[in-house]
């Protein structure tokens, strides 16, 4: 991956979650906000893997439990 194809990709992830964390704040949905964070940063840390060449990891099961840390 080039610089400018990382750069790229960068801005891509950040523009849709932020836009959707801001509609979620506008609209007073906390853990809405607050589970696209968690994606964000869980893009993020993909993306950072991929990058440095280590392997995928599992992604964690989504339920309940998923649904507490975001409100907590």
């Amino acid at each position: 991956m080039t610089r400018d194809q990382l750069a790229a990709e960068l801005l891509r992830i950040s523009k849709l979650q932020l836009s959707d964390i801001t509609r979620a704040v506008k609209n007073g949905e906390k853990s809405i906000a607050l589970n696209e964070v968690v994606d964000l940063a869980r893009r993020l840390n993909r993306l950072a893997d991929a990058v440095a060449g280590r392997p995928a990891q599992a992604l964690p099961a989504s339920g309940p439990d998923a649904s507490a840390h975001a409100e907590a």
